[in-house]
């Protein structure tokens, strides 16, 4: 998977932060829930936006 196809910054956007193409969810948010135990499809579950 090319990773620059799904993540991206923006300085309008979360004042920068990486985040999910289209989306306002940042990569350490999910990266944080990933670290709590969070499976990949609770966070699915959770925002479906993602896919």
């Amino acid at each position: 998977m090319e990773w620059r196809k799904h993540i991206i910054a923006d300085e309008a956007v979360l004042l920068g932060k990486p985040t999910v193409k289209g989306t306002r969810i940042s990569v350490e948010h999910i990266i944080g829930l990933l670290a709590q135990g969070w499976t990949e499809q609770q966070i699915l579950e959770n925002y479906p936006r993602l896919n």
